[in-house]
């Protein structure tokens, strides 16, 4: 009960409008992602509805909002053009499946492994993204679509100067629906992106061959959605954290977003995952808990059902105009003031991460782009050695070497050292280093076989613990004599 108290019944009011608010700006995305992806436009709306629902019980961020999204209807494409529609309903359960077995295997703490500058430039690449998607929704259009907007964006900024009883989103784009209906502008209208038919989702086994040649052919294309799917729910999840400074369990939405999907795909659903968009809208909104993306769904399937010829009238221009809102509040804009004042390659991972995702509308290859390059740039700095070498009382050489010692620094560590000059007596001080692998040991144990080869004696001295317990475990000595 306590679970289903705070989960749910927390932030009633808030939560309830905000949903509201979302289920209006998730229409035309549903639509314009189920054109993208070659199929009916009920069969995103449906997967809108169906993944909500779900996802706010058995996800494990509340007050995020997963959808159809465009990220994931880009994917599926391929698979509508080359088997047909009940394919992609079986694609949609077997990446539902294949995200809840690796909810089960914890994935989701990998997300740890995204560095912060990759996070920056997905957000910032995402809001980018939403800002290019409503361009088309100008060509053609006249002044009336261009004073919509402004006025959408006009009540969405100023209304909560006055009073925030209300989400000035939800109320911009009642105002401007009542306007365009009043006034007969002849403006675009969610009715123009495609038909809306007034019928409940129904249970569907999708009718294919269930062999294994049928999951060899799926196969690639659900793994691609899977982890498309699971980047996207777990970096919006994580940017959620910070909007709204509260933790939540990455590894309970990895077999959330899988269940959701799921159901989904028996449904008459397409695959999908988080929307940063409508995310944004609904904590914006004042959306905190689950009944917020409870409400969005089900009050997506009663503008369907019951409110489908209001819903066709609302003009574009407010909901261009509120996505708009949401590139303004997504976007990192100190990101661009702290740009110069960053380490150098942070920046270039950032920007490099930005332009991946634009350039292929792919986030996932543009994330993984990122950390890939985040871990070269760190590998990069820790594959630098310093040496500092003196005599002591005793004559004995000693190298003095700070930095870290593994595969990346082999060669280096390797060439710090004069064999041939160095007297018969050579101390290797690693008390400012770390021995993090065998390829470290190997280079270490070359120097001591070179000096050992010369008669000369090697004793290593300032081993931490665990560089110690490491070469213990491969029988290393630390020391040569003649």
């Amino acid at each position: 009960m306590q679970y289903i108290k705070r989960g749910f019944f927390g932030n009633v009011r808030n939560d309830v409008l905000s949903g509201i608010t979302v289920a209006l700006a998730l229409i035309p995305e549903a639509i314009a992602f189920s054109i993208m992806a070659g199929v009916d436009p009920m069969v995103g709306l449906y997967a809108s509805f169906t993944i909500a629902v779900t996802i706010s019980i058995v996800g494990g961020r509340p007050g995020m909002i997963s959808a159809a999204t465009g990220a994931m209807a880009s994917l599926m494409g391929p698979i509508i053009a080359k088997y047909g529609l009940d394919y992609l309903f079986a694609a949609t359960i077997l990446t539902g499946l294949l995200q809840w077995i690796l909810g089960i295997f914890k994935v989701g703490r990998f997300i740890t492994f995204v560095p912060h500058s990759v996070i920056i430039g997905f957000v910032n690449a995402l809001a980018i993204i939403i800002f290019m998607a409503q361009l088309p929704n100008f060509i053609g259009e006249f002044w009336p679509m261009y004073l919509m907007v402004a006025g959408t964006l006009a009540i969405i900024y100023l209304l909560p100067l006055v009073t925030k009883a209300i989400p000035s989103a939800l109320t911009a784009i009642i105002v401007i629906t009542v306007i365009a209906i009043a006034t007969g502008s002849d403006v675009r209208t969610v009715g123009d992106m495609g038909e809306i038919k007034q019928a409940l989702p129904f249970f569907h086994i999708p009718q294919i061959s269930w062999t294994w040649e049928t999951l060899f052919i799926l196969l690639p294309y659900c793994l691609a959605l899977a982890v498309v799917g699971l980047t996207e729910s777990l970096l919006t999840a994580t940017i959620v954290d910070e909007m709204t400074e509260t933790k939540s369990n990455k590894n309970r939405e990895v077999r959330g977003q899988g269940i959701a999907n799921i159901i989904t795909g028996f449904f008459g659903g397409m695959a999908g995952c988080a929307m940063i968009g409508q995310t944004v809208i609904n904590v914006k909104s004042g959306g905190r808990t689950r009944l917020s993306t409870l409400v969005a769904g089900l009050f997506l399937l009663f503008l369907i059902l019951v409110l489908g010829d209001i819903v066709k009238q609302i003009p574009m221009a407010a909901l261009v105009g509120v996505m708009f809102m949401v590139c303004i509040g997504t976007f990192d804009w100190g990101s661009i003031r702290t740009l110069g004042t960053i380490p150098r390659g942070d920046a270039i991972v950032m920007v490099l991460t930005v332009v991946i995702v634009v350039v292929t509308s792919n986030l996932a290859i543009g994330v993984v782009s990122g950390v890939i390059l985040s871990a070269l740039n760190f590998g990069w700095k820790m594959a630098s050695l310093r040496c500092q070498d003196h005599r002591d009382e005793q004559g004995r050489k000693v190298y003095r070497i700070s930095g870290q010692l593994f595969f990346g620094t082999m060669m280096h560590f390797i060439e710090l050292f004069d064999h041939h000059a160095d007297p018969d007596h050579i101390v290797i001080d690693l008390s400012a280093s770390h021995v993090w692998d065998h390829s470290a040991i190997t280079a270490i144990s070359k120097v001591i076989q070179k000096y050992a080869g010369l008669e000369k004696t090697v004793s290593i001295t300032g081993l931490n613990k665990e560089s110690q317990r490491m070469m213990d475990q491969v029988g290393f000595s630390g020391s040569s004599s003649h």
